[in-house]
């Protein structure tokens, strides 16, 4: 078949090789424009180091960048991180059609953040999916979907990179197989069981320290290590990682401990115990480094 690759970042690095490695006739490459003072994407800067042409559209609402596409006489396209919309005369250019990695079993987790939510709302799983994507968000037809437990202590980090990021590869491969021999599934989701949520940003990561500890730390754990969930010493603002749950008790916010494992602070119900702490435009460090420099100790108040 001949495959275009759509994509961005080390997530669509790591597809293209892959497909290349097994063999597969890549015709072209798309990825997201350059940013200006950001490195180059690893994917184009990939692609160019195998020979394969390049294309990074402002916008896939072009005529000329449909018609540019059909000159690649593609069989398949392979959507591989993307986060520009590609409207349905694009995605319908591909003889056997367009195919994408959503990192959420949909319908749940529609949008952006859908690494983030699961981890945050407390959910005991989470997976992929492979889907034929439609101009509806998420919401085309899947291919395949795999299964990831979520871990007591899992983080965003730990989903993505240990199971997720090599798991969605392997499935992009297994899905371009199933096209190719003409078994590749279409199921619909079940659209009244669909869950969205938008990007999960700073404003969502503050911690409330009166929530149920469980709530605390799947916060911190959602947002670890990005956007990094956070509070205040003072009048300076902290974020908070490397999560674990406690036996403690004291007020909402209290430091009721400082050791070499970390800072233990009180939430409702219990208390947490964070390993690293990031203080404003600062890089992360140990929290009890940080707690020595910072002059905190336990009877303090964060948040």
């Amino acid at each position: 078949m001949r495959i275009v690759v759509h994509g961005q970042e080390a997530f669509g690095k790591s597809v293209l090789e892959a497909l290349l490695e097994r063999g597969e006739n890549v015709v072209g490459v798309f990825c997201a424009p350059d940013k200006e003072g950001r490195p180059e994407d690893p994917l184009k800067v990939f692609a160019r180091e195998r020979g394969l042409e390049v294309h990074q559209p402002n916008s896939w609402k072009n005529e000329e960048v449909w018609e540019h596409m059909r000159s690649l006489e593609p069989d398949l396209c392979v959507m591989a991180f993307v986060t520009l919309f590609v409207p349905q005369p694009a995605l319908d250019i591909p003889k056997l059609g367009t195919i994408q990695y959503h990192p959420s079993l949909l319908p749940l987790h529609r949008g952006p953040s859908s690494i983030n939510w699961p981890i945050i709302m407390g959910r005991k799983e989470t997976g992929l999916s492979i889907f034929w994507p439609d101009e509806g968000l998420d919401e085309g037809p899947v291919l395949m979907q795999k299964t990831v437990p979520i871990g007591s202590d899992d983080t965003l980090g730990t989903i993505y990179f240990n199971s997720l990021f090599p798991m969605g590869v392997e499935a992009m491969c297994e899905s371009v197989d199933l096209v190719r021999e003409g078994k590749a599934p279409k199921v619909e989701q079940d659209h009244s069981k669909k869950t969205y949520e938008s990007w999960c940003r700073k404003k969502d990561a503050e911690i409330d320290w009166s929530k149920g500890v469980q709530e605390v730390h799947n916060l911190i754990r959602g947002t670890d290590p990005a956007p990094g969930a956070w509070t205040m010493n003072g009048d300076v603002q902290i974020q908070l990682y490397a999560s674990t749950m406690v036996d403690g008790d004291g007020a909402p916010g209290e430091v009721l401990d400082i050791s070499d494992d970390g800072i233990t602070i009180a939430a409702g119900g219990g208390a947490v115990r964070v390993g690293r702490v990031r203080p404003a435009k600062e890089k992360k460090i140990g929290a009890a480094e940080y707690a020595q420099g910072a002059g905190l100790s336990a009877g303090a108040r964060l948040g």
